[in-house]
């Protein structure tokens, strides 16, 4: 036990030493989300004239990316593998680079096509054993742990300890910082009657005992809250976040029915408030895992009655489904929908939810629409796509055929533009199309 606590304090230091280990040409991975360690990313930058041409790799980051800009171009170059509201921009204005993978796939490419020389995280203190948790997050971070050359690691006890694959030994780390600044929170927004109308139907479609896959956001948010009257729920999901909370103490979440990992709440990641993060805390319910056990789809489809709820952009007629791009812009990122929705189709008594707004861009345009933009990546092929959800309804689209399919799609539309979706489908598919939903009487002849 002395052992380790010399090792521990030997290699104590501040962010600017800890940024030194850090040499030109080298790429360095970031850990995901809120497992970034800020203090160190806001030394590396500061220390920037030390530095030509190091590579950045992560996917969603919540502290910024300063890294990024103006000024840094001989500095660092960003590979993001899921843009964010900071690098959006610069990605799509070939400041930055984005590589397409599906989140099941990320620690693979880690390990092999972007082993990182050094590795920037977050932990927790170590426990009575020298180990340290990556807390938030093991996903990729955990994978590119194990072959980075140098581990730079933030301790900072707000940083939950979580069971799972999340554990390092001191010995492990190279540069440990040690700070106690406040890990950036995601607070629950207040749901609007449209989200609240998705997460009700969303909510139709799952059954006591299911096992669920659910992300972040205001939609998420609203299923959940649409679920306390359901029983004996699990979780296998990439993230979680503060929704579960309230299930879990009201016994809604217990995982009793689930067929692996039975009791325990599943994901490669933790989101959320602060509050959230001191209820994972040495809670024995959570485990964490890399992504590409979480998103492999053999194990999805392992879970009985798994359902997997996720959000995109657009859908086109056929059932097409485009999440990541607005036309050729990258918008966000691949992640884990395609992993989830074919697992949940190979699911015994297995669902698939794709759920969206009706409209975009303040109600001016359809999210329904007979073709994709152009140049708009499709994230949930038609043959993949199970059910549809919007505020207005529910669509079935699975085993239809692509007139069905389109019939379905426009009694689920925004009201203001289905005329105009119902004329586009005639002329496309050389036949009337009969609707029969409240909002509209069925198309006369």
């Amino acid at each position: 036990m002395a052992d380790w606590k010399e090792k521990y304090k030997s290699k104590l230091m501040t962010a600017e030493e800890s940024v030194t280990h850090i040499h030109s040409g080298e790429r360095a991975v970031i850990a995901h989300a809120l497992g970034a360690p800020v203090l160190v990313i806001e030394a590396m930058v500061a220390n920037k004239e030390a530095y030509r041409d190091v590579e950045i790799v992560h996917m969603l980051t919540f502290g910024g990316t300063p890294y990024v800009g103006e000024g840094m171009e001989k500095h660092f170059r960003n590979n993001s593998l899921f843009a964010g509201a900071t690098n959006r921009n610069a990605i799509n204005e070939g400041a930055a680079d984005f590589t397409p993978a599906h989140f099941s796939r990320i620690p693979d490419l880690i390990r092999t096509n972007l082993k990182p020389d050094v590795l920037l995280c977050q932990v927790s203190p170590p426990d009575e054993n020298g180990y340290v948790s990556l807390g938030l997050t093991s996903d990729y971070t955990m994978p590119a742990a194990t072959v980075a050359r140098t581990i730079i690691a933030e301790v900072n006890p707000k940083c939950p300890r979580v069971f799972g694959d999340t554990f390092l030994h001191v010995s492990q780390l190279e540069c440990m910082v040690y700070t106690e600044r406040d890990i950036i929170s995601l607070p629950q927004t207040e749901l609007t009657d449209v989200e609240k109308a998705i997460g009700k139907n969303c909510a139709e479609l799952v059954q006591d005992g299911d096992t669920l896959q659910l992300g972040i956001g205001a939609i998420p948010d609203s299923v959940l809250f649409f679920l306390r009257n359901k029983k004996d729920l699990g979780i296998h999901s990439e993230i979680v976040a503060d929704g579960v909370q309230y299930l879990i103490e009201h016994g809604v979440i217990n995982g009793s029915k689930k067929t692996q990992h039975v009791g325990k709440v599943v994901a490669t990641g933790i989101y959320g408030t602060s509050n959230f993060h001191k209820f994972v805390n040495n809670h024995p319910m959570f485990e964490l895992y890399p992504s590409d056990y979480t998103n492999d789809v053999r194990v999805i489809a392992s879970h009985d009655n798994l359902v997997s709820i996720n959000s995109c952009i657009q859908v086109d007629f056929a059932g097409e489904i485009s999440s990541d791009t607005i036309g050729t812009r990258q918008y966000s990122g691949i992640g884990g929908q395609a992993d989830f929705v074919r697992g949940a189709n190979l699911s015994k008594g297995g669902r698939s939810i794709m759920a969206c707004y009706s409209t975009a861009k303040n109600g001016t345009v359809s999210r329904i629409v007979p073709v994709l933009t152009p140049g708009a990546a499709v994230a949930t092929m038609r043959e993949d796509v199970d059910y549809f959800v919007t505020e207005h309804g529910i669509a079935h689209l699975k085993g239809r055929t692509l007139y069905d399919r389109a019939k379905q799609l426009i009694g689920i539309a925004h009201p203001k533009f289905r005329d105009e979706l119902l004329d586009q489908a005639e002329k496309r598919y050389n036949r009337k199309v009969y609707l029969q939903v409240p909002e509209l009487e069925t198309r006369a002849e």
